[in-house]
């Protein structure tokens, strides 16, 4: 029994290192969202771009990462991701250093690219590490440094990248063109050693998981049924479809969320940029406490209900901070991340309960692939603040979560449901 644990311990503590290294990716795109905004001089649409390359990533080698593990195998498959999430952390040190945007946007797309190596590599090969029941076990243990990246991610980008220096429209009217650029420059030039180091440290996993021997995962075979004689469409599930729509606007709504909040408590509440990110921090840490409470109350509340009592929260979260600003309002959105902590595995398992296995794998897939909703909600919230204001902005992701509570309402009396799924 011992030999066995001392046999996957170096594997396990490496495959759960990848879900700390794609958390810390992820939740440093809220710091540079305001950080790229600055040193790019762009505005609200334009910054929301970040979000759209990243997530435009994931949709896009969603399938390719599956078809390249399923012929080459899941190491090398979770190889190519680290090299390909190493190299877009390098390209941020040329992108600075010509201070263009679209080089920027370039990076965060391989970065993404290659997380989405990772994601589809490590629950399997956390569910293989060790006995058979103690896989779940194993697989919230890991999930809980994605949570921890979530908190100390903002944290540390807004120590090390953000300067705590915005200029206004007239204090930049106001200087020389070489003082200008030379603040550009700098502000930029920020992002170039944490991503350096970023890229080092995922080049070292990347050799060491090389050196290290790894079980093979077996794919199951999905034996059709041959008694049947007509195969449904997996669009022919009315809950599957809602699920995928759910599931879309959630990710939407808690990349809205993440994304301005720096930009929302600069504007309503007058916070420093370095305090707002520290805020960010904090939210983080509610979302993993989130997770953790809200397990425990699913032995006594049906899941489906507990996603509607927190989609409710949320709106009526959204509601208080849309009608007061300030620091009143940067509370309500901090809390907002303790709510938003179980949607994401509660909504894939909702979507996919009393499916047969073939429509589950296919809706799985589909799940999977509504990650693309964090491409598109901020792109529509950075157009209403860039004609409207950031306040009234803050009703896209209330739209999204209300979108959530109506799925939830539609399960109430789903009980079937095992959450296991990680976002």
């Amino acid at each position: 029994m011992n030999t066995t644990k001392n046999r996957f311990l170096l594997p396990l503590i490496l495959i759960t290192s990848l879900f700390f290294l794609w958390g810390f990716a992820h939740n440093l795109n809220p710091i540079l969202i305001p950080h790229l905004k600055k040193a790019c001089q762009l505005n609200n649409l334009q910054s929301s771009l970040v979000d759209s390359a990243f997530f435009i990533g994931y949709f896009l080698m969603a399938l390719p990462a599956g078809m390249v593990m399923k012929r080459y195998g899941y190491k090398s498959g979770i190889l190519l991701g680290l090299l390909l999430f190493a190299l877009g952390a390098f390209l941020f040190y040329p992108a600075a250093e010509a201070r263009v945007f679209g080089l920027f946007l370039t990076a965060l797309f391989i970065i993404a690219s290659g997380l989405t190596f990772l994601e589809t590599a490590a629950n399997p090969y956390i569910m293989v590490l060790g006995d058979a029941d103690g896989a779940t076990q194993r697989l919230n243990f890991s999930q809980s440094f994605n949570g921890l990246a979530a908190f100390l991610a903002p944290i540390i980008g807004g120590r090390y990248i953000l300067s705590g220096k915005t200029l206004t429209a007239q204090e930049s009217a106001a200087m020389t063109p070489d003082a200008l650029n030379a603040y550009l420059n700098k502000e930029a030039a920020s992002v170039q050693l944490p991503y350096i180091i970023i890229g080092a440290v995922v080049l070292l996993v990347a050799v060491i998981l090389w050196r290290t021997h790894l079980p093979e995962i077996k794919e199951e075979e999905v034996v059709a049924d041959t008694t049947v004689k007509t195969r449904r469409s997996v669009f022919s599930y009315a809950n599957l479809n809602w699920g995928l729509l759910a599931q879309f606007c959630y990710v939407g709504a808690q990349v809205c969320m993440v994304s301005f909040f720096i930009r929302f408590a600069e504007t309503t509440a007058g916070m420093e940029e370095k305090s707002a990110a520290e805020y960010l921090g904090v939210a983080g840490g509610l979302f993993m406490a989130g997770r953790f409470i809200g397990t425990f109350l699913m032995k006594y509340v049906a899941p489906a209900r507990l996603l509607l009592l927190y989609g409710i929260a949320n709106i009526i979260l959204l509601s208080l901070a849309i009608a007061n600003g300030g620091m009143v309002a940067v509370y309500a959105l901090i809390a907002v991340s303790f709510f938003m902590s179980i949607m994401f595995p509660t909504i894939f398992s909702l979507t996919l309960s009393g499916l047969d296995a073939e429509t589950r794998k296919k809706g799985s897939s589909l799940l999977v692939m509504t990650i693309v909703g964090g491409a598109i909600f901020p792109v529509i919230m950075a157009r209403i603040i860039d004609t409207q204001n950031i306040r009234i902005a803050y009703i896209v992701p209330a739209i999204g979560f209300l979108v959530v509570a109506w799925f939830a309402f539609r399960n109430v009396n789903n009980k079937s449901v095992v959450v296991s799924a990680s976002h």
